[in-house]
């Protein structure tokens, strides 16, 4: 029986182009394995589009909850491309034999480099000087005097992979960096020069707060009122984690009245983002359309990451990067595939 790929459709064409170029499904032909794009584009997979499928290639930002499994009990593989696997049920999937994967190691990388491209970009009120030589009002270029980055502390929420390879290339620019994270960090911390604090001193001593904390229902408003109180007026927020990590509202409250000085932001709490949105209208924010990370090398990574992973389990591998587990005896997905060993690791 040829093992079976459901690609969903919100970011991809029926041929297998998307938005993100190549994602490299001629390698998943040419290792035996059949993909096809869903029909229609949907909010949250159905069991339905699933019949007949092994395996998931979830490219955006679709749901696939406890429903969305075929009670038949073939499926046993779904693939994030990319980091964020907040929209997939992980628990209901454990309980009904589903392996969850993502590519957090082939993200890292371009989404820290787009830490660092907000960071400029407020730090130098790029798009404001942009936006007056456009409109021919340079006469007012000496209100945007920029902010220097030496000597500047930058505070990291969360210090998974994205958190510290940004703490890596802040601490090569000269900058000091402080750094939060629920789960020891220590080690990690020390090899890069993070001084590891409460959240409370980080919102508190930052010139910049970059919030790259994994989405969960327990980070949900995670920087909230309370957190952007603490911050300082001349303080800038950069969110390349979730929208609902930061309450939206009350960012731009502190945004319009003087309270914070500015913000960078790639993901936002609906998106797409309405054009008539309070954000849209403020000179001291940077917008990006959750694709700050988009590049032909975060194509290539990803996509090598992520068909080697749903390659790896058809052939009864175990991939790299899990999200989910541990299985009972005996119902590891890899078991249904071709026999393969669930303690062996893929390496390709």
């Amino acid at each position: 029986m040829v093992y079976q790929v459901v690609v969903t459709r919100g970011y991809a064409q029926p041929d297998g182009s998307t938005v993100f170029g190549d994602i490299g499904l001629s390698r998943l032909t040419d290792a035996g394995l059949a993909w096809r794009v869903l029909e229609e584009e949907v909010e949250e997979v159905r069991a339905d589009q699933l019949e007949g499928a092994d395996a998931v290639l979830v490219l955006g930002p679709e749901r696939v909850t406890e429903a969305s499994i075929p009670a038949s009990g073939r499926l046993r593989h779904i693939a994030r491309f990319g980091a964020g696997f907040d929209a997939v049920d992980t628990d209901a999937c454990t309980r009904r034999g589903v392996l969850v994967t993502n590519t957090p190691d082939a993200v890292r990388r371009p989404v820290a480099d787009s830490v660092v491209a907000l960071l400029y970009a407020l730090s130098h009120h790029l798009v404001v000087k942009d936006r007056l030589v456009r409109e021919g009002r340079w006469a007012e270029r000496a209100r945007w005097r920029g902010s220097g980055l030496t000597g500047a502390t930058a505070g990291i929420v969360g210090l998974g992979g994205i958190g510290l390879e940004t703490a890596r290339r802040l601490r090569a620019q000269g900058l000091r960096v402080l750094g939060y994270n629920r789960g020891d960090r220590g080690r990690e911390a020390a090899d890069i020069g993070i001084e590891l604090r409460p959240l409370d001193e980080v919102l508190a001593a930052s010139d910049y707060v970059i919030v790259t904390v994994a989405a969960n229902p327990g980070t949900r408003h995670f920087i909230g009122e309370r957190e952007l109180a603490l911050m300082r007026p001349t303080a800038r927020l950069i969110n390349v984690s979730r929208g609902v990590v930061v309450d939206e509202e009350a960012l731009v409250a502190r945004l319009s009245d003087g309270r914070l000085a500015g913000a960078g932001l790639d993901v936002f709490t609906e998106e797409p983002l309405t054009a008539d949105s309070p954000l849209t209208a403020l000179d001291n924010v940077v917008l990006a359309p959750h694709s700050l990370c988009w590049t032909d090398q975060y194509t290539a990574a990803v996509s090598a990451s992520v068909t080697a992973s749903l390659i790896a389990v058809s052939h009864g591998r175990q991939p790299r990067e899990t999200v989910n587990g541990p299985f009972p005896a005996g119902t590891w997905p890899g078991t249904r595939a071709c026999g393969g060993n669930e303690d062996e690791r893929d390496r390709t």
